[in-house]
């Protein structure tokens, strides 16, 4: 009797598998929550010592227009306004993403509506190439093709945020082509198949019936492909003048956030106001990294109700 019980109560291979599984999969998510509130508390902690340790004031930080950390104004408060970075950044995200979004959207739509089988045949190659071209190639494009171009249609030195939008809009546009895609399949085929048995036409489906109901697919790779835009560092750091100014015209040099910390993290001395300042930078795009993705769930859980 006893053995019989033993036998009943003793685990399976399978079931110590499986709680094995379990403890596995539990290590690696805490780990991976363990590195994201590590990266979270090191960049917050060097980033806030800038109004802890060196009494700047965050009003001046955040809506000052000079950015000079070496240099002392008349108060006695270092120079770190950070203002013509934190508009550098939104304005170049911004009109990167605008200039994107139709050209994507048609992509998607000939890709998914109008020819699946070229679409799939041909474009899908050339996104999955934009995708795998490293910043860097980007950035030397720019700076061969897309600021010469500037400069001699619009004037001015080349560099500013019109050819930091350029360059971005072919960066962000295979993210947001993909995601919007995704977006247009998973519209249910009797969607199309009722609008076109009610007397609608192709495009009057396409349009009305289909983009509609994959309103919140594309908003979330609108979102997906501003945030991949507002971090970029490399290519947008070769082509925008790297000028910390306030920009006057969209051919002005300009900066951005990513582009003033890759120039001068390695220059400056770890604990440094120089230093402190530039993490404060770093938690400002930590910051809007984070606000992206909660605006992506947002929209997610906004389509899953409808």
């Amino acid at each position: 009797m006893e053995n019989v019980k033993e036998v009943l109560t003793k685990k399976s291979k399978r079931a110590k598998m499986e709680q094995r599984g379990k403890i596995i999969s539990f290590m690696c998510i805490a780990l991976i929550v363990l590195v994201v509130i590590s990266i979270f508390y090191f960049v917050a902690s060097r980033g806030l010592a800038t109004f802890f340790v060196d009494k700047v004031n965050v009003f001046d930080f955040l809506f000052g227009t000079v950015w000079n950390p070496s240099a002392v104004g008349p108060d006695g408060q270092p120079l770190v306004g950070a203002l013509p970075m934190i508009l550098g950044s939104f304005v170049v995200t911004f009109l990167s993403a605008i200039v994107a979004t139709p050209f994507a959207i048609g992509a998607a739509v000939f890709m998914v509506e109008i020819s699946p089988k070229n679409g799939e045949k041909v474009l899908q190659p050339v996104i999955e190439l934009l995708v795998g071209i490293p910043s860097v190639v980007y950035g030397f494009i720019g700076l061969s093709v897309v600021v010469p171009a500037v400069r001699s249609v619009f004037g001015g030195t080349g560099f500013g945020i019109l050819a930091g939008t350029f360059v971005l809009f072919i960066m962000i546009l295979p993210t947001v082509t993909t995601m919007t895609v995704d977006a247009l399949r998973s519209v249910p085929r009797h969607y199309r198949e009722a609008s076109l048995a009610l007397g609608a036409t192709r495009w009057q489906t396409i349009y009305k019936i289909v983009l509609r109901a994959a309103v919140p697919g594309i908003l979330t790779a609108v979102v997906f492909g501003m945030a991949r835009a507002f971090g970029e560092a490399l290519a947008i750091q070769m082509v925008i003048g790297n000028a910390a100014l306030l920009p006057s015209s969209l051919v002005t040099p300009a900066s951005t956030l990513t582009s003033i910390l890759t120039m001068g993290i390695g220059n400056t001395i770890m604990g440094t106001v120089q230093n402190n300042v530039l993490w404060s930078l770093a938690l400002i795009l930590l910051l809007m990294s984070l606000l992206f993705n909660v605006v992506i769930r947002l929209i997610g859980k906004k389509g899953a109700l409808k």
